[in-house]
Order: C-alpha cells, then structure tokens, then sequence
C-alpha cells in the first residue's frame, strides 16, 4: 500500500471541491476539522450530479478500513460547511 497526497481545503459556506480519488482507496479517512458541522457530497460524473453523502459533525473523523469498492477511482468529494476550519481526505491504495 502507498499513500496518496492528502486533499485539504478549508470551508467556506458554499460547496467547494475537496478534492478526487486519483485510486481506488484501500483506506479512506475522512476528517472534518472544523468547528461546525460539513455536508460531505461524492460526483461519479465530473461534477454534473451531487449526491449528498454524509453530515459530520465538528470535529468528526470516519475511517473506512478495506472498502475497495466503495468509492471508485476518479470520485470527486464536496463539502459544504461554515467558515469554520477544514476537511480533510487521505488514504491508501495498492501500486499495482
């Protein structure tokens, strides 16, 4: 397994892109550091259609360990929080 450059942004009260899953994720840590709550959405199409995914609450982390087939390669990440702090993607995907 390799890590991929972790995707960071800070929130700004509007959608803002997080960032693309250049691999299929392995591991998957989604970290809201914040101080309020973000609405996480995913594209599959390059950013035509959101799907709201999840809500995480300030401070909230979600590790998702040996999901493969979760999220595809080239899945695009949104999130839509206060001004507040940042939100966090990293993982880990196999060098084939």
């Amino acid at each position: 397994m390799l890590p991929a450059v972790e995707q960071i942004v800070a929130m700004t009260g509007s959608s803002v892109l997080i960032g693309t899953l250049n691999y299929p994720p392995i591991k998957l840590i989604l970290d809201n550091q914040s101080t309020t709550s973000v609405v996480l959405s995913i594209s599959l199409d390059g950013g035509t259609t959101k799907i709201q995914w999840k809500t995480f609450t300030a401070g909230e982390v979600l590790i998702l360990d040996d999901d493969i087939y979760t999220f595809p390669k080239n899945t695009l990440f949104y999130g839509n929080g206060a001004a507040n702090g940042s939100f966090s993607i990293s993982y880990t995907y196999i060098n084939l």
